[in-house]
């Protein structure tokens, strides 16, 4: 187990020594998923109890030691975490970030988490473009650290890559990140150490970078940033994690609590025809979420690193893990609506599906009426012709042949015969996404050590990190993904690309008829993605799924690009 000491009310790592998995004894007193020895247990995830276990899986445990945070420290010490607060940097400007336990209450149960600054999401920092700013990170928890500055193009030594980038922040150690935003947007930043764990337990924040124009993105009365996010709990707690390699490797891990902005269905309150600017950030290690707003009317502006050539109607937003999407919204009729997520759910035990939905966020409209001007102008959908004139400069490689081809895939070794006997019956139908884990017995028991998610060139059959590709600076590279649907668990991938940007031209043949830059897109199960990267940020830089377990199951390759003056 992990052995901690508490200094000024600050969790700091002593030692690390083994941990041996276990089974909650049945009469053991439990408090924050630990027995009453102190020592972490094993629990079963929760079960939609009319789905039937599958034979031979009774007594099945992770091959792998249990991880919860803060083992053994008493609740009471910890600090309480605190809601998001805003912080407003100008160009040069430093802000210091401390990554420390906290205690929090979700769903009534009390948890220990992490969290930037004690906050939970982390602070908003907000930033002009074009500037340059400063955030030193110390690290304060038990497990070394990074931070990685999601979908902005600023100079590769502070990505927070560990082992590319820079070393990790050991516990009590510090690194400075210098981080330059050349591009208006909702960006957002994370650990890029065992995401599964510290990314799960609340170390994510946004970044607002503000364009100069002040009509950038069309009137509304007033801006939301929503943080969406799910995590996995039974009546004790949190469900432990895996300590040396992820759970739930297949279809990651999905949480059957919805938070928005770390708290459980928020309210908001709107006038009658107020226009309300969202910022939407999907921070959840593997879900896929399907975002409607109720009775409000929606169209969709912009997404991860610019706005779109022409802004349109939407009914649902679907939102794929650390994508970013920027979407207005008028609630014309007073009343209460709900922000949702409405699935079509699967029953993989009876093959039928079903539609499920979540509560987001409560929306109370009151009969005042908002202030006519955003109101009116929100009927007009507004062309970008600079996003154009942008994209014009790179029509050229449109249509050409691929330069490189990736499959995805996945390799198994040494799961329950269960398991893979079930598997070979499931995968006869396979759906382009899933949105939700309906196998989470069989998907808690596969861990990192059984389950190794691949990234195959299939010019050199070279796999994940052993695949060495090298662009020059300026360097327009077109690359085509195709997802299997005939591996051993066909899954939709959500592909990073990072410190550069990249157009989705097509899926399956079809091309986008209305482009965005982004740095994150899905790949469902099946489909063939063709995408245009810009190399244009030299350093050496990550492509990975981020799905959190498959990042961590090997799904991940490096490639180099080359400066000008290198």
């Amino acid at each position: 187990m992990l052995l901690r000491t508490i200094c000024a009310g600050t969790i700091l790592v002593a030692v690390a020594a083994p941990c041996t998995a276990q089974v909650a004894p049945a009469h053991g007193a439990m408090h924050h998923g630990h027995v009453s020895d102190g020592t972490v247990a094993w629990r079963m995830p929760p079960m939609n109890m009319t789905m039937p276990m599958m034979p031979g899986l009774e007594g099945e445990l992770p091959p792998v030691a249990p991880f919860l945070p803060a083992e053994g420290i008493d609740l009471a010490m910890l600090p309480l975490a605190k809601p998001s607060e805003v912080v407003e940097l100008e160009d040069g400007d430093t802000i210091s970030v401390a990554v420390s336990v906290v205690r929090r209450e979700i769903a009534g149960r009390p948890v220990v988490m992490y969290g930037y600054n004690g906050q939970h999401p982390g602070p908003l920092i907000k930033a002009p473009r074009g500037s340059t700013v400063f955030i030193d990170v110390v690290n304060r928890i038990e497990l070394p650290t990074t931070v990685h500055w999601h979908g902005v193009r600023l100079d590769n030594a502070f990505d927070g890559v560990p082992g590319i980038t820079q070393d990790p922040i050991e516990t009590g150690d510090s690194f400075l990140y210098e981080v330059h935003v050349r591009d208006s947007g909702i960006y957002w930043y994370h650990p890029h150490m065992r995401e599964d764990i510290q990314q799960d337990l609340g170390l994510y924040g946004n970044l607002l970078v503000a364009a100069p124009e002040p009509d950038y993105y069309g009137p509304a009365h007033r801006e939301e940033v929503l943080v969406l996010d799910d995590v996995l709990m039974d009546d004790n707690g949190f469900l432990p994690w895996g300590e040396s390699d992820p759970t739930h490797a297949l279809m990651g891990r999905f949480g059957n609590i919805m938070l928005v902005n770390g708290e459980v269905e928020p309210v908001l309150d709107a006038a009658a025809g107020e226009v309300v600017r969202f910022y939407i950030t999907n921070v959840a290690n593997t879900r896929t979420f399907n975002v409607r707003f109720g009775t409000g009317r929606v169209k969709v502006v912009a997404s991860d690193v610019s706005r779109y050539e022409r802004e349109e109607w939407i009914s649902s937003l679907p939102i794929a893990p650390a994508e970013r999407y920027v979407v207005d919204v008028k609630f014309e009729t007073s009343g209460t609506t709900y922000l949702t997520n409405n699935i079509q759910a699967i029953d993989h035990f009876r093959g039928v599906f079903y539609p499920h939905a979540d509560t987001l966020v409560t929306v109370v409209v009151s009969e005042r009426p908002a202030a006519p001007g955003p109101t009116e102008a929100f009927a007009t959908l507004r062309e970008h012709d600079d996003v154009t004139a942008d994209i014009d400069q790179y029509r050229q490689h449109f249509d050409r042949p691929p330069d490189h081809t990736l499959t995805l895939d996945v390799d198994v070794e040494g799961l329950p015969l269960s398991i893979m006997l079930a598997m070979e019956i499931d995968t006869l139908y396979v759906p382009p996404l899933e949105w939700n884990d309906a196998m989470p017995m069989m998907n808690w028991l596969s861990t990192g050590s059984q389950v190794r998610w691949v990234l195959r060139d299939r010019e050199t059959a070279r796999e994940n990190m052993d695949i060495d590709w090298r662009f020059e600076q300026g360097e327009v590279v077109k690359i085509r993904i195709f997802n299997d649907p005939l591996t051993f668990h066909p899954m939709h991938h959500p592909i990073h690309v990072h410190g550069q940007r990249y157009l989705v031209l097509s899926v399956d043949g079809v091309p986008a008829e209305n482009l965005v830059w982004k740095d994150t897109a899905v790949v469902p199960v099946g489909s063939t993605m063709d995408i245009l990267v810009d190399m244009s940020n030299p350093g050496e830089w990550m492509m990975h799924c981020h799905i959190a377990e498959h990042l961590h199951s090997g799904m991940m390759l490096s490639f180099t690009v080359d400066g000008v003056d290198d």
